[in-house]
């Protein structure tokens, strides 16, 4: 579905250049992919080039066979395109009804007819059939994004791009669009972009790491995993001294003999009573952050 080759995006900041994407390749195929990094790795702008709303700097970009570097690529695309941004502007005195169709609209989608049943079937899809006529202003977030994923399904798209979109939703909400989003995977193709790696191990089987414009790693969740092995420990410490040794702490559980910490590293020689354990995707995400120099305090 999806191929760049030597992707680059540079940015001018006065006189000095932002290299947002520095040489991406890869290859997309159906079904659920995930992209994971942090905050800065260059993820949105990958996506805004996808969805052809930001041109490429160098590279190419070829979605379904079409040129995404084209005019006539970029307009084939987004007929076949949904896309859920970060920050979807929204109409708060419409319905929720009334602004899918509205963005219907914008997406040709001129028969009324045609269109009210689209609408309908999305919302439906959603979970907010009954909650149709009511306006947005008055929606919780879990709810606005919901709207958000209904205006990008209302075309019927066989690429559907969302960027974070569980950031700041409660655990009902965020299981939810995780159990949405792998529900629409089985017959498009679905690119989600996030930092949080929860969301990439409960949804994806083929996942990309960016950091500072390049990919760090291309493969399956449990590869990612595995590639932290023999670099992850719990040790419980009594005292309010945190562990070092360059060793990165992913989590902290407070038990009643002390504080127990999920330590990453290369070894943890310098802690004696450290124990070795299996790893998690969170584990692999981090060993891979820390062994490429990426700074993996803010998961």
């Amino acid at each position: 579905m999806i191929t760049t080759t030597s992707l680059t995006k540079t940015y001018s900041s006065g006189a000095k250049a932002v290299h947002a994407l520095n040489g991406i390749d890869l290859d997309i195929g159906m079904g659920m992919f995930g992209l994971l990094g942090p905050n800065g790795a260059g993820k949105t702008t990958l996506m805004r080039i996808l969805a052809g709303i930001v041109n490429a700097s160098g590279g190419s970009v070829h979605i379904a066979g079409h040129d995404v570097t084209t005019e006539a690529g970029k307009q084939a695309v987004k007929a076949m395109l949904g896309y859920l941004p970060q920050e979807l502007g929204m109409y708060p005195e419409l319905t929720a009804a009334q602004f899918v169709d509205y963005m219907a609209i914008l997406k040709g989608l001129d028969d009324a007819k045609k269109r009210r049943q689209s609408v309908a079937k999305v919302l439906e899809l959603v979970g907010l059939s009954e909650a149709a006529g009511r306006k947005i202003k008055g929606f919780s977030g879990g709810m606005k994004r919901r709207v958000g994923i209904a205006q990008a399904l209302v075309n019927d798209p066989k690429l559907l791009i969302v960027d974070e979109p569980t950031a700041g939703l409660d655990p009902e909400e965020r299981i939810r669009f995780r159990n949405l989003l792998v529900n629409l995977a089985s017959d498009r193709t679905v690119l989600l972009s996030t930092h949080i790696v929860e969301d990439i191990g409960q949804t994806c089987r083929d996942v990309a790491v960016l950091a500072r414009g390049q990919v760090l790693f291309r493969g399956s969740p449990t590869e990612l995993t595995q590639a932290a092995a023999g670099h992850v420990w719990t040790l419980t410490a009594a005292g309010l001294e945190k562990p070092n040794h360059g060793l990165t702490i992913v989590s902290m559980l407070h038990l009643a003999e002390g504080t127990q910490y999920r330590l990453v590293g290369e070894t943890a020689d310098g802690h004696p009573a450290a124990q070795a354990v299996p790893p998690g995707l969170e584990d692999g995400y981090v060993w891979l952050m820390k062994s490429a120099g990426q700074s993996v305090e803010a998961l």
